[in-house]
């Protein structure tokens, strides 16, 4: 399996880099690599820093590496430098202490499969859709403290926080960098993918398709592909 992590050791103890997808290859069913990664996470000890830079990847994967976190017996101080999102929004959860770059980013949303068959097969799919949901709002419960309706209600809308955001719901418990410790509420920013498209749409009126056809694009092409998008 291609590794989509890297340790380094310094003086100051030792640092796990979580770079790109995770596990870019099916790790279900995988009984090396989770072990490997148990292996080298318990090959020292004291408190680790844990780098993330990951658009997301496989969930089972994230589930069994927040609990490896978790279950560590020193700190884990996770710094997200570029962005954690999807499954690698998981893995930050395991944070003793979660820290955000200034122009870090945080995504969550639910979680996707692909599914073939009859209907019976279907409601299966989503039945499970279902259950991963729920035990990934566990993770999100435990460190934010948000409900669970709340949490629910963000992944549905598959919501992106900005650093300021991510501290003031709970994602994350610093900025890096940062001198200023508080964070006021009035500065964070949720971005709702779903929202803004709907937004576009709502202000394409058809009295402007003289102008789309212009431009060699009408409102009905905008409008399909703004809503494949969404």
């Amino acid at each position: 399996m291609k590794r989509f992590w890297n340790w380094t050791k310094n003086e100051e103890g030792r640092t796990l880099f979580l770079n790109g997808v995770i596990s870019d290859e099916t790790w279900y069913g995988d009984e090396v690599t989770p072990q490997i990664f148990k292996d080298e996470l318990n090959s020292g000890e004291g408190n680790i820093v844990v780098w993330i830079n990951s658009p997301g990847g496989d969930c089972i994967a994230a589930s069994q590496i927040y609990n490896m976190l978790m279950e560590y017996k020193g700190d884990v101080i996770v710094k997200i430098d570029g962005i954690a999102a999807s499954a690698a929004s998981v893995i930050a959860m395991a944070g003793t202490e979660v820290q955000i770059s200034p122009s870090g980013l945080m995504m969550i949303h639910n979680p996707l499969t692909i599914a073939y068959g009859d209907a019976n097969e279907m409601e299966k799919a989503k039945a499970m859709l279902s259950e991963v949901k729920e035990s990934i709002i566990n993770a999100y419960e435990i460190k934010t403290g948000l409900s669970r309706v709340k949490l629910s209600h963000l992944m549905d809308e598959e919501t992106w926080f900005n650093a300021k955001k991510a501290v003031e719901l709970g994602f994350a418990d610093k900025i890096m960098f940062s001198k200023d410790e508080s964070v006021p509420e009035t500065q964070g920013l949720a971005f709702s993918n779903m929202v803004a498209i709907n937004s576009i749409l709502n202000k394409l009126p058809r009295k402007h398709e003289k102008s789309a056809i212009n431009t060699g694009t009408t409102y009905e092409e905008l409008s399909k592909r703004l809503n494949l998008i969404k």
